[in-house]
């Protein structure tokens, strides 16, 4: 069954418990990275997943909190002896930056290195980036400091739909993007220039006609403040929970939301808990 990780759920500065946000899309054909802000290698052992069987990996935006894992990854592969290729998806003006990056570390001269595959993304909305039999994956531009996308995973057997904004202001590009999406993981940085707060988040997933509404990004331990699932409650109606670091989300065959219960839906239910992890109902 495929299924999403969650790497890191914390905004720009982490804390001890919340790692910046980044996360892994599982399925039997491919392992997806969806940014690397830490060492993935050390999250992915903790979630239980092997980093040689890591496919893809696609970066949204080219901030330090979503890309500095980057070369610290290429690295550790390369010293462990991987020698599948590995994809890097982006917009050119990412992927032109982090392979400059790369060149700082004179990664060129680093013997036997794998290959490392390139795919840069046009600034279009709902561009292909990766078909494979578990899922489907379309990126379409969002409103940040820089050139950003956010991302639709359409999963094959499920017929089920997660969309991810990734940072951004409100804007109809993410509402297109996550069009009666079952489930929508939405950034609640704050309502500053470049983000969104949890109420903003809300009104985008009502807008969206989303099922449920996951907030991540958001400041954590002692930087936290308000209550966000409220917030986010005040306009959208559905399920609303804080995405937390090991959160597991499975897209399989749709369960009663009464199964479950209330404590279910933030993850907080010790039922749910296992290897340190935390499973949310399968969408």
């Amino acid at each position: 069954m495929p299924k999403v990780i969650i790497l890191g759920s914390s905004n720009a500065i982490p804390t001890k418990g919340s790692e910046n946000t980044h996360m892994v899309l599982v399925g039997k054909e491919r392992m997806v990275l969806i940014d690397s802000g830490s060492n993935p290698i050390l999250r992915l052992e903790e979630a239980g997943l092997d980093f040689n069987d890591l496919t893809d990996l696609i970066l949204t935006h080219f901030h330090p909190d979503h890309a500095s894992g980057i070369p610290l990854l290429l690295m550790d592969m390369w010293l462990l002896g991987r020698e599948s290729p590995l994809h890097i998806y982006g917009l050119h003006y990412t992927l032109d930056r982090l392979e400059s990056l790369m060149g700082f570390y004179n990664w060129s001269d680093w013997p036997n290195f794998f290959p490392v595959i390139f795919h840069r993304l046009p600034i279009k909305e709902m561009t292909p980036v990766l078909d494979c039999s578990d899922f489907t994956i379309h990126a379409s531009p969002v409103r940040h400091f820089i050139p950003n996308i956010g991302l639709r995973v359409e999963f094959t057997r499920s017929q089920k739909v997660m969309a991810y904004s990734c940072d951004t202001e409100p804007c109809e590009e993410v509402v297109r993007l996550s069009e009666n999406a079952d489930v929508l993981i939405h950034e609640a940085t704050g309502e500053t220039p470049g983000h969104s707060s949890a109420r903003q988040a809300g009104e985008v997933a009502k807008k969206a006609g989303a099922g449920r509404l996951y907030l991540i990004h958001y400041p954590t331990g002692q930087y936290s403040s308000g209550d966000p699932i409220a917030e986010a409650g005040e306009s959208f109606r559905g399920i609303v929970a804080l995405m937390k670091d090991f959160t597991v989300l499975k897209f399989g065959k749709r369960l009663p939301l009464s199964h479950f219960g209330r404590a279910a839906e933030n993850g907080s239910d010790s039922r749910t808990k296992k290897a340190g992890k935390i499973y949310q109902p399968e969408i």
